[in-house]
Formats: C-alpha cells, structure tokens, sequence
C-alpha cells in the first residue's frame, strides 16, 4: 500500500470547489483512494472519491493530510492536488 503526507495548499482548506476537484480525479481510478488528517478522528481515512466525505475532514490549510492506496500514481497524483491551492 503506497501513501504520502501532504499539507493541504488551498486558502481555505478542503471546501467544496477543491474537493469537487479531488473527488473527480479520484474517481478516474479504480483503486480505492483514503484521505486522512494526521492526528485526526478518522484513522480509516474517508473516500477521496467522494467531495462530501472530503469536506467532512474539516482539513484547512497547512492540515497534513495522508494519501492512501493500493495505486502508487494516484496517490501521487491526489497528493500534488491536496497540496496545489485549487482556489488560485
């Protein structure tokens, strides 16, 4: 299982415009995708494919934040977009 922490970029965290955003190159892969805040509630991370279960992580800026899956490109690839401020 390959994962990756990661600071969240976007000025206001993981709201709907960059999670929507997220959740769209999520579900592009087969491979189940988990998000978690380090040192959160949720250890199990919640589905990256999903921009609702993303928002419910409460992550804001500078949050680390950890990629998880079995597909190594796609935890690199929703990383880089968790750190990119999608709000630009």
């Amino acid at each position: 299982m390959a994962s990756k922490t990661v600071v969240v970029g976007s000025a206001v965290g993981l709201h709907a415009r960059p999670a929507a955003i997220i959740a769209e190159a999520a579900e592009k892969y087969d491979d189940e995708i988990t998000l978690a805040v380090v040192d959160g509630d949720d250890d199990e991370g919640v589905d990256a494919a999903s921009a609702l279960m993303i928002m419910t992580l409460g992550a804001e800026k500078g949050v680390s934040v950890v990629v998880t899956s079995d597909n190594e490109e796609a935890v690199e690839e929703i990383a880089a977009l968790v750190e990119k401020d999608l709000d630009a």
